[in-house]
């Protein structure tokens, strides 16, 4: 029953994490935005207590719960296993011995590598952040292709419940993460089950250690035992040794994912979950004759927990908002900017590098394909925003709702209209009034703070009625959206673009 509660549960948190990096109507956010929030390294470093101590609370009280139901690369590393033992023997691992100098090792590294500030190399052993790059640059552009497929579809037909939308820029560096990343993980998987878990992961190792006091672990009657090493055979996480001969009946609780696949396995029910010092009753000759009905009594604490966090999900889901954004724009350039431009609610470039985990749940939920992962070894698969295909518009907020980490602190509407994330700069060399001596105006109509204005390019045509004009830029009412150098029609080059702000002001 173990084993089928903790299946469930992890099916929900699987499907509905995967479903925020996929969805772009924003409703699988207001409905399970909460499960990416309750990931543990994200709250860690975005300093986020409540989701620490529930995480905390449940390895505490019933092992590793989180890395068997809560964590997606967990769940995933079960779906490749589960499938590869389908090709497969009957009973496919064995004990193998724990390699502590590997985990202790990678451990320190990645904490120093986060102390050092190279946030971007150290996220990449991160769980969480690997499982939404990988959803991000392998599964994501596949779904947006069935979905425009559906779309063309439904609009043949005269319905429009299903759109067609964008797909995202991909970048070659995020591709090759995300490829590398699926493939070590299913290598992992296939050979050893939780391989990855117990070896690399950081989570997995402090999380390991905590669940060595966890209330609640499995435990073995070394008196029901018969050593027919089922349970071993079963062990995704190879923590379970039994040598009956030498009265040796060990189970490794640092590696150890609570799965309930040592339970289901014995056939003496030698095995129970259950608190360590509680004295399993032995079963009397009398007993032998007609074995009482196991039950499971401390499977309510596991429904207990479960309500606990399914309630959670139980929030009022908003009106959908559908952003259909603007044609694609060809042979559109990026310019060189001295400093990149990091989103509203970042507070500054540095807060973002300290904070953000690279998962890409900000770049797959922005609905104007403004945010991309960077390619600098500083700020690796961290985000940035570019207005090649778009701008960031005032009235959007989703970046800062989907955050985890709080690298995009959440950001009222009317306070990212007033947030100056850059400086629109002019460059009157691209404008078409110097081209082709033609006065556009296009930055002008669409600054939403009104801060381009139009001035008369040659003094000396001052007062005539078709006076070539140019953009001249008020910096103190300029808030970086990039509306103007999206919506510039100069080619290949903008004729004004934004130059970004290492910390935000407010205006």
């Amino acid at each position: 029953m173990l084993k089928k509660v903790r299946i469930a549960l992890a099916a929900i948190f699987f499907l509905c994490i995967t479903g925020l990096f996929l969805d772009f109507t924003g409703t699988m956010t207001s409905l399970f935005g909460w499960m990416a929030k309750l990931q543990f390294l994200p709250a860690v470093l975005g300093l986020s207590i409540i989701p620490i101590v529930i995480v905390l609370a449940l390895t505490l009280l019933l092992g590793r719960i989180y890395c068997s139901v809560i964590c997606p690369m967990g769940v995933f590393q079960d779906i490749v296993a589960w499938i590869s033992c389908l090709f497969k023997k009957k009973n496919p691992y064995s004990y193998s011995k724990p390699k502590t100098w590997l985990r202790l090792t990678v451990l320190v590294a990645f904490i120093i590598l986060l102390v050092a500030g190279f946030n971007g190399i150290a996220l990449l052993l991160a769980p969480y952040s690997a499982y939404g790059r990988i959803v991000n640059g392998l599964l994501q552009p596949l779904y947006i292709i069935a979905n425009n497929f559906f779309a063309g579809i439904a609009e043949e037909n005269g319905s429009y419940a299903v759109y067609a939308v964008d797909p995202h820029l991909m970048v070659t560096p995020l591709l090759i993460v995300a490829f590398l990343s699926f493939a070590v993980i299913v290598v992992c998987a296939c050979i050893g089950g939780r391989t990855y878990c117990n070896t690399i992961c950081p989570v997995g190792t402090v999380l390991g250690y905590a669940a060595k006091f966890s209330w609640l672990k499995p435990v073995i009657d070394k008196h029901q035992c018969i050593g027919c090493n089922k349970c071993a055979k079963n062990c995704k996480a190879s923590a379970i040794l039994i040598d009956k001969k030498n009265g040796n009946f060990t189970i490794d609780y640092t590696r150890c994912v609570t799965c309930g696949n040592c339970l289901q396995e014995c056939p003496k029910d030698a095995i129970a979950y259950c608190h360590p010092y509680k004295q399993i009753p032995h079963p009397t000759p009398e007993a032998d004759e007609k074995p009482a009905e196991k039950v499971d009594t401390n499977l309510r604490n596991m429904i207990t927990t479960a309500v606990v966090l399914g309630a959670s999900a139980a929030v009022k889901a908003q009106e959908m908002k559908l952003d259909g954004g603007y044609a694609e724009i060809e042979d559109k350039v990026m310019p060189e900017r001295k400093t990149k431009i990091v989103p509203p609610g970042a507070i500054s470039a540095n807060n973002l590098a300290q904070h953000c985990t690279g998962c890409q749940l900000c770049v797959s939920n922005c609905p104007n394909n403004v945010l991309r992962p960077s390619t600098s070894l500083d700020s690796f698969l961290q985000p940035y925003s570019s207005y090649e295909n778009g701008y960031c518009r005032p009235e959007c907020t989703k970046c800062s709702e989907v955050c985890p980490a709080g690298a995009i602190k959440p950001i009222a509407k009317e306070e990212k209209s007033s947030t100056q994330i850059g400086h629109a700069v002019v460059v009157v060399a691209n404008c078409l009034a110097t081209t082709k001596e033609f006065t556009c105006g296009n930055c002008e109509r669409h600054c939403p703070t009104g801060a381009i204005q139009m001035v008369v390019l040659n003094k000396e045509d001052e007062g005539k009625r078709n006076a070539v004009k140019i953009p001249v830029v008020d910096e103190e009412r300029c808030i970086g959206c990039g509306a103007c150098e999206n919506l510039c029609p100069s080619r290949p080059l903008s004729a004004i673009y934004v130059e970004g702000h290492e910390v935000h002001k407010t205006i």
